[in-house]
């Protein structure tokens, strides 16, 4: 079974509930197993507008499925939860990428891995720290805990509430 990393947010419809019920279907997908679960962060919204605050998390999911099998379960769960792709970076019920599928690096039109902005966003790095193995080595060499322990913090609470 291969690692794949998921990161989650919401800023729309009830953010906390929407993050615990993508976790409940990311449980359930076949050929799968939810591993780890890292805290919710808060984050400040990056897009366009005024939107309000995230709710962020990243989770670790073993897999047997595909790189794009995967993505593609992951945009079903994201239009079960109401995701409506109308804005770049607007508000949302629930957005799930793709960050890390085990070492694999890939680039086609519909997916990119690693996920290419995720090493500059602290509401990605900081709760996949929490979660990742010691010493976890980005496909190009990084060390995952190099670049959380140098990414800012600006905006980032970690919240008290939990994915369970």
């Amino acid at each position: 079974m291969t690692p794949a990393w998921v990161a989650l947010g919401s800023n729309l419809a009830n953010p906390l509930q929407q993050l615990r019920r993508a976790v409940a279907a990311l449980d359930e997908l076949p050929g799968s197993r939810l591993e780890r679960l890292s805290g919710i962060y808060r984050s400040t919204a990056v897009g366009p507008g005024e939107q309000p605050a995230y709710l962020n998390a990243v989770v670790l999911v073993r897999t047997s499925v595909s790189p794009l099998a995967l993505l593609e379960a992951l945009q079903h769960i994201e239009r079960q939860q109401g995701r409506e792709r109308t804005r770049r970076w607007g508000p949302r019920t629930l957005d799930l990428d793709l960050l890390l599928y085990g070492n694999q690096r890939l680039a086609t039109a519909r997916l990119t891995l690693p996920h290419p902005a995720m090493t500059q966003r602290n509401f990605v790095l900081v709760p996949l720290a929490e979660i990742a193995t010691p010493n976890l080595v980005l496909p190009d060499g990084t060390l995952l805990d190099t670049l959380a322990a140098d990414c800012p913090r600006d905006g980032l609470v970690k919240t008290h509430w939990q994915l369970r």
